[in-house]
């Protein structure tokens, strides 16, 4: 389907992954499976730090922030992504489009400031431990996840009026499973080098910007570590930052592939945007509760407790 190069476009056509049919049964097979295991497992993170009053710190606070962007980015792309792989015309409104194209960079962006704040945590409670308290109070705790809300609120805003400002007049078929930037500012029947340009700047401030802080911040971690005269205490210190240090790497890892390098094959840039819009946010709260005595302690709890409660229904 076209649109005359007369009328603005009102719909676009998202080709997906594959046109075969029986790969389509199989991605959606996947992907229902993906998606299902991350509702699952960051809804069921976000209930035990809910719970568990050993969990309540500053950072499983930030962790449930997290969960919470990871849910919401999520489900504004695979249940699109899943309807389409099952019917015969993958449409979707250019209203529609740009929703979820502003949803999808608030809810990254957001994650992108969530773990340079995670970072910034681990710094200062493994290089100033006896200041822990009193610097990251529960009043600094909400400033900071509100300012990561706020800065990807306000980043995502820029990176959509700078794509859909402009004229869509030509083909609207997407090479991309979703509404995503680079894959739109293709289909632009004008230039896109100014578009281009401040895309690639929010990207310098919302990945560049907290990379670097995180790597500051775990630089001042592994100079701490490595001074520390108890080997059990270097061991606690490493596991407590591993699990963010593997999902910083993921998450950021993708991102930078698709945002700030330059233009690859369109199949290239599809599966790196499958990895972080569906593996990453099914990965992070598997990562953390595998990884972590506490949440797999809160797990036991709750599961012993509902368990005692069931066999005295039974008596």
């Amino acid at each position: 389907m076209r649109q005359t190069n007369q009328s603005q476009v009102t719909e676009f056509l998202l080709l997906g992954l594959s046109d075969d049919p029986h790969t389509q049964k199989l991605l959606f097979v996947l992907f229902l499976g993906v998606y299902l295991v991350t509702v699952l497992g960051n809804l069921l993170l976000m209930f035990l730090v809910r719970v568990d009053s050993r969990l309540h710190t500053p950072m499983y606070f930030f962790l449930c922030n997290l969960s919470l962007a990871d849910l919401c980015f999520s489900t504004n792309i695979v249940p699109q992504a899943l309807i389409h792989l099952l019917s015969g015309k993958k449409a979707i409104s250019f209203r529609r489009c740009a929703a979820q194209l502003l949803l999808f960079l608030i809810f990254g962006c957001t994650q992108c400031a969530l773990l340079a704040v995670m970072s910034y945590d681990r710094y200062v409670a493994i290089c100033n431990p006896l200041h822990y308290p009193s610097i990251m109070t529960w009043r600094v705790c909400i400033q900071l996840a509100t300012a990561s809300w706020t800065s990807g609120i306000l980043v995502s805003v820029v990176d959509s009026t700078f794509t859909l400002r402009l004229p869509y007049k030509g083909s609207n078929s997407i090479a991309h499973f979703f509404c995503e930037a680079p894959a739109l500012l293709i289909l632009a029947s004008t230039d896109t080098h100014t578009s281009e340009m401040a895309i690639f700047l929010m990207g310098v401030v919302i990945l560049l910007i907290p990379v670097s802080l995180i790597l500051v911040s775990y630089g001042h971690i592994i100079v701490t570590v490595v001074k520390m005269k108890s080997a059990a205490g270097r061991l606690k210190a490493f596991s407590t930052c591993g699990s963010h240090l593997m999902v910083v790497i993921l998450f950021y890892g993708s991102a930078i592939i698709t945002y700030m390098t330059p233009k690859s094959s369109k199949e290239q840039e599809k599966l790196v945007s499958v990895f972080y819009a569906m593996v990453t946010p099914m990965l992070n709260p598997l990562i953390y509760s595998l990884r972590n005595k506490d949440v797999k302690g809160a797990l036991r709890k709750v599961a012993m407790k509902n368990f005692s409660g069931r066999l005295r229904l039974t008596q």
